[in-house]
This record gives C-alpha cells, structure tokens and sequence, in this order.
C-alpha cells in the first residue's frame, strides 16, 4: 500500500483488520484506495498504477478528477460531494479515461466516508475496479451453457426440464441419439415438417431430398470441426415439399448408446429466400427494362422472366386493342418453342375467355383447374397446338386505364396459389409504365418514319417545282425584253409601269428559285441530267434545223452554255475576306437599292478581321440581314452594323431598332418560308420598304449555309413595347408615330439582333480543306 510519509499514527485509516481486507481485495485483481477530503489519493494499492496506466509516483497525491475529461471529473466529485455531506457511500460509478499509453480504459469505483475515533472526517476509501473486459461475460455465458448440456445428459430429471423447456421455442428442434436415432422433437418441428414424436423415436428422420445425402455427412463434418458453424440447406417435409433450412447444432463427445449427442434447430428459411429472390428478381428487371426500348423485344424479356421466376410452362403479355376488341400477344415465352411462335400470330378477342374477364372487371384471376373455369376459352390452344391447365392473369394497369394482361400458364409444381398471384402483380406493377412507354415509342418512330417519308417527298416536290418555276420565269422575262423594245413606238407611260410590276414580280419568282436551290444544294438535279443527255444526243439534228432558219454559227454552243448556266450545279469557291471591308461594299450596292427609305445606318467595322468564306455565300448572308434589317425598321429609325474581332472568331452583328418579333415567332424564325407579318397584313411591295413581305426563305437559306461552311447565325428579339396590343400597327416613320416624343423613343423600344459569328477553328479546317 502507497501512502504519504508524514501520515501520523493518530490520523492513520487502518487497521489490521482492514489491511487484511486489502490483500484480499487486492489478490481479486481490484484496487483500494485512500483519498483526503478534496479527492486526492492519498494511498492506493499496487494495482492502480497498472489499472490507470501511470507510474504510482504520478498517482500519488494528484487529484483523482484529472484523469478523467471534465465532464467526467464534475460527475466524479458531485459523488463525493454527496458522501461527504449525506455520510452515505456509493458504489458502480463508472468513468472513463486513458492511459499514459493513450488507451480508453472503464473504471468502477465505490466510495465511503472515513471518520477517526473522534467522529471527524478525514477524507474517502472505497474500491476501484477495472470493467473494460466486461465482453469476457459473453465467453462465461457460453461456458455456462455447456455446463447446462453436460448435467442435461447427466441427469434424466434435468433433461425432462430442458425438454419442457424446448417445448416453447418456435423453431423445429431435433435430438439424436449418437447413434443417430431420434429421441426427442418439439411441436414446432411437428408442426413445419409433419412428423410426430411417436413416428420418429428411435428412427432416423427420412428428410433429406434426393441427392442431398453426401452434402449432409459435409455438413455433419463441418458440424463437428466448428461448433458454431451455420449450415444452410434443404430438406423435406413428410408430404414432399421442399424446403430452405438453417441448421445449427451441438454434438456431444460421449458416444455410448442412447445418450443423448446431438442437437439441431432448423430455421424454415423458405419464404425469406422466395422473397429475397423475388426482390432481387424484381430489382434487376427494373435495371434492364430501360436498356429495352424495342417493344418486342421487351416484352420477351418480361415474359421470360416470368416464366423462370414462378417455374411455369409459359408465360405471355396481351396488349389490348380497343378498336379492335382484340388482345395480341407479341411477347412470350414457351417451353414449346413452336407454341411461343406461334401465340404471336394468334390474337384473340378481348370480350371472351378468362382474359376478357380480367380486362373488364380489372380483377386478377388464379385458376387452377381450367376445365372447371366457365369462362375459360380453348381458342388459344387450339391455335397453338398446347393444353393451357392452370393460369394466373392479372391486369397491367397504365396511365389510361388497364392496356392489357400479363399471364403465367401451368405451374410446374404445385399449383398456382396467392403468393403466385401477388408475385405477378407485382411484376406487372413494375413493368407496365415501361411497357406502355415502349409501345408509345414504338408509334412515335412509325410516325416519325412516315413524316420522315413525307418530308422527302417534300423535298422532292420543292425542288422539281423550283426547277420547274425557272425555265418559265426566265422565258417570261425574256419575252418582257422583247415586248419592251416592240412598245417603243408607243408613249412608255401607257405601258412602263404594267411591264416593270411584271418584271419586279418575276424576279421576285426567280429570287424564290434561287433560294430554294441554296438550301437544297447538294443533291443532283435530274432536270440538267435529262436536257444535257437530249442535247449530246440531238446536236448533230439542232445544228441541222438551225442552219436552215438562220444559217450556221455558234447557236448549239451558245445553248448549251445557257443550259449549264441556268440548271448547272454551282460549286462557290472560298476566298479570303476581310470582312469589314466586305460588308462596307455591300452596304454602298444597297444603299442605291433602298434609295426611297430615309434609315439610319451606324457602321462600327474593323477593317482587319479576315475570314475564309466563298464571296458569293457572305453576299447573300450580308445583303440578306441588311435587307431584312431596312425592311423591319420604320423611316427615320435606326440599323447598326458592328464587324469585331471575339476571343475565338469574328462576329458580324446586324441591329434593327424597328418593330421587333412576337415571342411566339421567334421560335420559328429559321424554319424557312415563314413570315412575322400577319397573313391578311402580308404584301408584296417594292424591295427594302417597310414591311416589304420577306418571303421567309432568307433566314432559312443563312441557316444552311452556316450548317455547311461552319458559321453561326443567332438572333434575339424584343417586341416594340408600343404594338403588344394585337390590333397595334407600326406607320413605318418615326416622325409619324403617336407614341413617339423623339427618336431616341423608338430605338429603346424595341428591336432585333442578328449574330454571324465565325469560329477560328473551324475557320482554319476550312482552309486546310479548300486549299
């Protein structure tokens, strides 16, 4: 015992008896120790160094709380506090700390107050015990059961006990001989397995299905090896059924006779693992159904898993055509692999048989005898050449209502029970979403195979109507020249005006064509085809009838230059452009164009942005945006023209500060042939007046052009907020408009940014690839 040295004889806490009591306490493994009335230690035994993990110099007289956290310290000295006062001790007050080592260590402690012989405290003695083994009860519980089999096998009263006791616990439990006789089963075993105590005593259990009797010598063996092993596996019940099993066991050592060696508790597992398989069915058809966007090929696979999940014969998904009272079956999965072709060619009416039944009443159906079932209709089978026996249907339920049946046809063992009901439904839960979206989807790629179909035939009809509009208008437009010079001997009022509408609309005719052929450019027109074949094959012929009206020459020659020029294909050839000189150039050709409109053109252009582009794409893009820029801006308004460099391209900006496109028109501003104007507000005035009537084509033609030379065309709106109402019409000047007090009015209120911006990478594939 540890204790200070100036420790008088008068204030000394023990005695002989109690330092008996110490080596006692002490030869238990626990501590005794001594503390003055502040909870210093003022003298311990030798295990408190070794239980605290400190030497015993840095234990003596340190305050007993600074091993221990403060939380753990006021709790600590709260007790003490209590003892000292009330004059009552404690004792299983369990604090934690660490060692010098820095391991966690539980330490109980009990406490008393220690007086003198006067009566006056002198401070604190109790009992420290170290309780962080505690896990060692476990080993002692196990050691006690053991010892509760040995005088089991030992006594025949306590064995009676143990057995009334078995009696109550709710798994089968078995007890065998070693010699491997059945002496003792409890009711739950009678219960699961069907056998009754007096069938078996004395005999061997029949319960091992067939084929399982080398795994169970296994798992007896392995039994034996390990004690606590867990052993899972099948057996059989007296009328046949077949189950799922957990086995665990105790084999004695004693090998005499009748006595007792072994025990085993089967846990029926059958339906945890019918679940578990089911769940884990069901969560991996739920990861494949996305992975089947083919419909058939969907339905296959439900159907397949169908069949293998409840062990059927076949397996079958009925998809439900209300307007034709029928229900197909183009999934399904057969044994029969002759029946499984053949069910797909075999749509049955959906108001007969048990099928209709369940589509009507939307309730599922278990039959398992069909022969009994009025409504069971043997169509099916005849066509397929098969015996339907047994089925469960159930409805698969869509977002509209049921769109079919999902069926399981003959069970293989057994029959079709309630469990194979909620099984189905389940499945078809979980599938009919993703069948349902398969059969929309498989209706919306036919639609979009005939739109697709339509769409070429569309294109098809464009371009031998554009070709077939050019030959008349360029003939029309020559026979106007010549009519023209036979009108010069009269006065050209009564006829100049009437000749330039013809003209102007003509031309407009031809500008349509010349569109037209831009956005269909890349295919090959048979109309150039056929004519440049007939004329290879009949110039001998033409120069013949030509000699005879007007005498030889180059006529042959000459048309057969116009044929190229006017249904040849044209291959635009790329140049470097500088594109703020560029749009300079363009800009002075139409300012002579639109001479009769007074627009405001701001230009902002660097001259030293270079792009690579054929000259006669960017005309047509930048006259184009001009164009439409003049034509959408009211006199006295205003257009800005910006050409800059970006961090990665060059941008040509086109800005109109005039009417602005509706939100709903923005949508389909690039569609082609598509105008903002009203239908009724629609004309066809002179080029570059306001509200000239644009033929819609433009902005679709730019659209392809930067598809194929690699630019990109975007623009953004706002409407002027002066024409929200939809009976508002803008007076194209701005001198004019009520709603005006200046100009700088109209330009903030509305307008339209068209953006050309020419990426430097693609920029640079175009000249590696044209040079």
């Amino acid at each position: 015992m540890v204790k200070r040295e100036n420790e008088n004889e008068n204030n000394s806490m023990e005695n002989t008896s109690e330092a008996t009591l110490r080596e006692l306490i002490a030869g238990s493994g626990d501590c005794v120790y001594e503390m003055d009335n502040h909870a210093n230690l003022t003298g311990f035994s030798s295990a408190l160094p070794k239980m605290l993990g400190y030497p015993k110099e840095e234990i003596l007289n340190k305050n007993l709380g600074d091993f221990m956290d403060a939380r753990q310290s006021r709790k600590l000295h709260a007790a003490y506090d209590k003892v000292w006062v009330s004059h009552r001790g404690f004792s299983n007050l369990v604090w934690e700390t660490r060692d010098k080592a820095g391991n966690l260590k539980a330490i109980e402690l009990s406490a008393y107050l220690v007086k003198n012989h006067e009566g006056k405290k002198l401070g604190f003695r109790g009992i420290a015990r170290d309780v962080t083994e505690k896990f060692k009860t476990i080993d002692e519980l196990k050691e006690a059961q053991r010892k509760y089999e040995r005088e089991f096998e030992a006594k025949r009263k306590a064995r009676r006990t143990t057995r009334n006791l078995f009696d109550f616990i709710p798994y089968p439990m078995v007890v065998f001989s070693s010699a491997g006789n059945v002496t003792y089963i409890n009711p739950a075993f009678t219960q699961v397995f069907g056998w009754r105590l007096e069938e078996l005593i004395g005999r061997k259990i029949p319960y091992f299905p067939p084929g399982y009797e080398k795994e169970a010598v296994e798992n007896f063996r392995r039994l034996k090896e390990n004690a606590d092993a867990i052993i899972e596996t099948k057996r059989m019940t007296k009328s046949g059924r077949i189950l799922d099993v957990i086995i665990r066991g105790q084999l004695s050592s004693q090998k005499s006779g009748d006595t007792p060696g072994e025990l085993f508790i089967l846990r029926d597992v059958t339906e945890e693992r019918r679940i578990e398989r089911i769940n884990e069915t069901l969560f991996q058809i739920s990861r494949a159904l996305p992975g089947y966007t083919v419909l058939r090929e969907l339905l296959d696979y439900i159907t397949g898993e169908v069949k293998r999940l409840l062990d059927t014969e076949g397996a079958v998904v009925g998809l439900l055509d209300e307007d034709l009272q029928q229900i197909s079956f183009p999934g399904a999965a057969y044994d029969d692999s002759t029946a499984q072709r053949q069910v797909k060619l075999a749509p049955q009416s959906s108001q007969k048989g048990i099928m209709g039944r369940v589509l009507r009443t939307g309730k599922p159906a278990v039959v398992t005898n069909t022969a009994e079932d009025a409504d069971f209709n043997r169509g099916l089978d005849d066509a397929i050449g098969s015996k339907t026996e047994s089925v469960v249907i159930v409805p698969l339920e869509g977002g509209e209502g049921i769109i079919g049946v999902l069926t399981a046809i003959n069970k293989k063992t057994g029959t079709f029970d309630e469990k194979d009901r909620k099984l189905l439904a389940m499945i078809a839960s979980t599938v009919a979403l993703s069948i349902e979206n398969a059969r929309y989807s498989e209706e919306l790629s036919e639609a979009y195979e005939e739109v697709a179909s339509l769409n070429r035939a569309k294109d098809r009809i464009i371009n031998h109507l554009s070709h077939e509009l050019k030959t008349p208008a360029s003939i029309l437009l020559g026979s106007l020249v010549i009519l023209s010079r036979k009108l010069q001997a009269l006065p050209e009022k009564q006829w100049g005006a009437t000749l330039e509408r013809a003209k102007r609309n003509l031309d407009r005719i031809l500008e349509i064509q010349y569109q037209v052929e831009d956005i269909m450019r890349g295919r090959k027109y048979r109309s150039y085809i056929v004519l440049n074949i007939m004329l290879d094959q009949c110039m001998d012929e033409l120069e013949s009838l030509v000699a005879e009206k007007v005498g030889e020459g180059e006529i042959v020659k000459w048309l057969r230059n116009r044929l190229e020029s006017e249904f040849g294909p044209r291959e635009s050839q790329f140049e470097e452009i500088y594109l703020g000189r560029f749009v300079s150039e363009r800009l002075a050709v139409i300012e002579q164009q639109s001479k009769q409109r007074t627009v405001n053109i701001i230009c902002r252009l660097e001259d030293h942005l270079s792009i690579y582009m054929p000259p006669d794409v960017m005309e047509k893009v930048v006259d184009g945006l001009i164009k439409n820029a003049i034509e959408n801006t009211p006199d006295g308004g205003r257009v800005v023209l910006v050409a800059e460099k970006r961090d990665d391209g060059a941008m040509l900006k086109v800005t109109d500060f005039g009417v602005g496109i509706v939100p709903e028109d923005r949508k389909r501003i690039f569609e082609g042939f598509f105008a903002t104007q009203e239908t009724m507000d629609y004309s066809s005035k002179h080029p570059f007046d306001f509200n000239a009537g644009g033929k819609g084509a433009d902005l679709l033609r730019m659209k392809v052009f930067g598809e194929r030379y690699g630019f990109q065309l975007t623009m953004t709106s706002k409407r002027c907020r002066f024409l929200t109402q939809p009976d508002a019409v803008c007076v194209g000047d701005v001198d004019q408009c009520s709603y005006l007090e200046s100009g700088e009015d109209c330009v903030n209120s509305g307008g339209t940014s068209f953006n050309v911006f020419f990426p430097y990478n693609k920029q640079k594939e175009l000249r590696d690839t044209n040079r």
